[in-house]
């Protein structure tokens, strides 16, 4: 698109908030194909300050046929996108047309000329166009024009999708001709790899954490309420029935039937009584001095050994895994009390929608 002016025309252009009356070309822009597109000095140079030195010459003078225009030339790229890229001077518009076709060479043309509106908008419009066929050539422009928002989208792209990007010409031409970018792209991938590794693990242990703290408010709902199967530990030994104290199914069922079952079989194993050893009464026991660890009320709690194992963890303070259980016992009680606070939100909310459901029953019958 050619822009021009003739002494019967006027252009009016605003940019910085100060207003000029063009009233002819005074500079040519050369494009690759020898195309000229006439322009304004005063557009070129409030809009591109680096040509500010070149728009400031004075102009030759031929043989006395008065002067002639300036020449600015801006090659390497399409003449289409030069004459979409003036135009962006003189009205900041694009098309989504323009920007799936000049998108790339407007990028770097709007870095070369430091445009940063123009190159905003194409950061944005070249990333959301971004395929696994051109991604490596995409990603050098980016690089070379200092767009990290950009390369950081590539990256990302060639991390999901790097098998179909392996087999393009792009990646073959950069394994041969820039093997730094190539490294810089397969670390890239294994930190990522190594960070989706990471965050698993730490949601299945935040996983294991939340368990281990369900089965201890379990275990003390069982033994001092009970639950269905088994009574209080003070009724432990009683032969007579304990529906009395039972109450009806908890809210964490599963689990809380599971303990159950593991706290019977510990109640009569014959493998725990000779010495045999029993994997399940092992278990058990762990979770007995787990819960004897979170446990700040060991003088009044109903949880069988709770007070042994209180008192044996005072006597002995040199146990191999001393280390790793301190851990376990910090971060089980942690989640123990994000899982008690999300509890205590949760009811406060259910109690407030409880009063605002009772207030407009309220008014409704006030009104009616």
């Amino acid at each position: 698109m050619a822009i021009t002016a003739t002494q019967n025309d006027a252009v009016s252009f605003s940019a910085d908030k100060i207003s000029y009356d063009l009233v002819e070309t005074d500079v040519d822009i050369i494009t690759s194909g020898r195309r000229r597109i006439p322009a304004h000095s005063g557009v070129l140079a409030s809009a591109l300050p680096v040509l500010t030195n070149i728009i400031e010459k004075p102009r030759k003078s031929h043989g006395g046929r008065g002067s002639s225009k300036r020449v600015v030339k801006i090659l390497g790229v399409p003449c289409d996108a030069v004459s979409v890229f003036v135009r962006f001077l003189y009205s900041p518009s694009l098309t989504e047309k323009e920007m799936e076709n000049y998108g790339i060479h407007l990028l770097a043309l709007s870095h070369v000329y430091m445009v940063p509106q123009l190159k905003q908008r194409c950061t944005k419009g070249v990333g959301e166009r971004v395929t696994a066929e051109n991604v490596v050539d995409v990603l050098q422009l980016a690089r070379l024009c200092d767009a990290p928002g950009l390369c950081l989208k590539c990256m990302r792209l060639i991390h999901s999708k790097f098998k179909t990007v392996e087999q393009t010409e792009g990646w073959k031409f950069l394994q041969e001709h820039d093997p730094w970018l190539e490294l810089d792209i397969l670390q890239f991938i294994d930190e990522a790899e190594s960070r989706k590794k990471r965050r698993r693990r730490h949601r299945r242990e935040q996983n294991l954490y939340m368990q281990l703290s369900e089965a201890m408010e379990c275990i003390e709902h069982i033994c001092t309420e009970g639950c269905t199967l088994v009574g209080p530990s003070s009724n432990l030994d009683n032969k007579k029935s304990t529906s009395q104290v039972k109450t009806g199914p908890c809210s964490a069922f599963s689990t809380c039937y599971g303990l159950q079952l593991l706290i019977r079989h510990f109640a009569i194993c014959k493998k725990r009584v000779d010495g045999k050893g029993c994997l399940r009464c092992k278990r058990m026991i762990q979770l007995l001095r787990l819960h004897s660890s979170i446990c700040d009320q060991s003088e009044s709690c109903r949880v069988p050994l709770c007070r042994q194992f209180k008192n044996r963890g005072k006597m002995d303070n040199k146990m191999a895994e001393d280390t790793k259980w301190k851990v376990l016992v910090r971060r089980v009680a942690s989640a123990k009390a994000m899982s008690s606070l999300s509890q205590s939100k949760k009811q406060k909310c259910e109690v407030l929608f409880k009063e605002e459901a009772e207030f407009f029953i309220r008014i409704r019958k006030k009104l009616f």
